[in-house]
C-alpha cells in the first residue's frame, strides 16, 4: 500500500554499500541476502557473530560481498563502532542502512509485565533504532543521498492486547520514522518504515515470551506469515521508490484502515476478540 509517496528516487538497493542489524536470522537475513543479489556490498551485524557470519556465507553465495560484524544495537558506543567499521571497510560511508535487530515479547497484560521484559523491549526494539538514525543518519546526510529502513510492526499501531512493551517499542519506531521522513526531505535520503503482520522467522524463539503466547504466535506465523524474502524485496523496492510505509500484507492493510477509520470500535473490538480467546 503507498500511503505516502514522497518523491522519486534511485535505485538505492542496487549496488548498495549496505549495513543490516539483526542480519543474523529472519528478516534482516533476508534483507543481507537480497541486497547481495542486487549487487550490493553488506554489513552484517548482529548480537551473535556465529549467525553474522553465517549470513556473510549467504551473501557470497548470493554474489556479493559480506562483512560480520558483533554488534549490540542497545549500546550507542557500539553502533558507532559498526559505523566506523563499516566506512573503513568500504573505503566511504554506508549508501543504505537497514534498522532491523529486534525482540519478541508478549504475555502479560500491562501491569502484570516485568520491569525487565519493557526495558530489554525498549533497549533493543526501539533504542537501537534510535542509535542507528542518531550514528548514520548524519552521515547520509552529508553524502546527500542514500537511504534508511527502520523495521517497526503492524504491532506500531495494531494495539493488541498483552503486548504492551513490543506495540511501545515499535510506535516508537513508527513515529520516528515519519519524523525523520519530514526533517530529511529534499535531502536526497528516502526514509522507509516496514510494518508487517506475521512473518516466518524465528522472533518468538527467546525469553521473554510467555509460552501460551509463543505458541500461539508460532500457529498464525505457520499459517498465515508470509517469507522473509518476500518483505525483504518489496521493503528494497519501496525504499528505491519513495515510499514512507510498507504494509506488506493484506491483513495489515486492514488493520491500518480500520484503526485510523474507527479507532474506538477498533480498540473495542480487539477487547472482545481477547477475551474470548482467554
Amino acid at each position: 500500500m503507498n500511503l505516502l509517496r514522497l518523491d522519486k528516487s534511485p535505485r538505492r538497493s542496487h549496488r548498495a554499500n549496505a549495513v543490516v542489524t539483526g542480519a543474523g536470522s529472519g528478516i534482516g537475513r533476508a534483507f543481507a541476502v537480497e541486497l547481495a543479489r542486487r549487487g550490493g556490498r553488506v554489513v552484517c551485524a548482529d548480537i551473535d557473530p556465529v549467525r553474522a557470519k553465517e549470513t556473510v556465507g549467504l551473501v557470497a553465495q548470493a554474489g556479493g560481498e559480506g562483512l560480520d560484524i558483533a554488534c549490540d544495537v542497545a549500546e550507542e558506543e557500539q553502533v558507532r563502532e559498526l559505523a566506523n567499521s563499516t566506512e573503513k571497510w568500504f573505503g566511504e560511508g554506508a549508501s543504505l542502512v537497514i534498522n532491523n535487530a529486534g525482540i519478541g515479547i508478549g504475555g502479560n497484560v500491562i501491569g502484570a509485565t516485568p520491569k525487565r521484559d519493557w526495558e530489554a523491549t525498549l533497549s533493543v526494539n526501539l533504542w537501537g533504532v534510535i542509535h542507528g538514525c542518531e550514528v548514520f543518519v548524519p552521515r547520509l546526510r552529508a553524502r546527500g543521498s542514500g537511504g534508511i529502513i527502520n523495521v517497526a510492526s503492524a504491532a506500531s499501531f495494531g494495539a493488541a492486547p498483552r503486548m504492551g512493551a513490543y506495540n511501545v517499542s515499535k510506535a516508537g519506531v513508527l513515529s520516528l520514522s515519519e519524523t525523520l521522513s519530514a526533517e530529511l526531505s529534499g535531502s536526497g535520503v528516502g526514509v522507509t518504515v516496514l510494518c508487517p503482520t506475521f512473518v516466518k522467522t524465528n522472533i518468538v524463539d527467546n525469553p521473554y515470551i510467555e509460552e501460551s503466547a509463543a505458541k500461539l504466535a508460532t500457529n498464525l506465523m505457520k499459517w498465515t506469515g508470509v517469507s522473509a524474502e518476500s518483505v525483504a524485496r518489496k521493503t528494497l523496492d519501496a525504499n528505491d521508490h519513495g515510499q514512507l510505509h510498507v504494509l506488506p500484507q493484506i491483513d495489515a492493510k486492514i488493520l491500518w484502515l480500520f484503526k485510523r477509520g474507527l479507532p474506538a470500535t477498533y480498540t473495542r473490538a480487539l477487547g472482545l476478540v481477547e477475551r474470548i480467546a482467554r
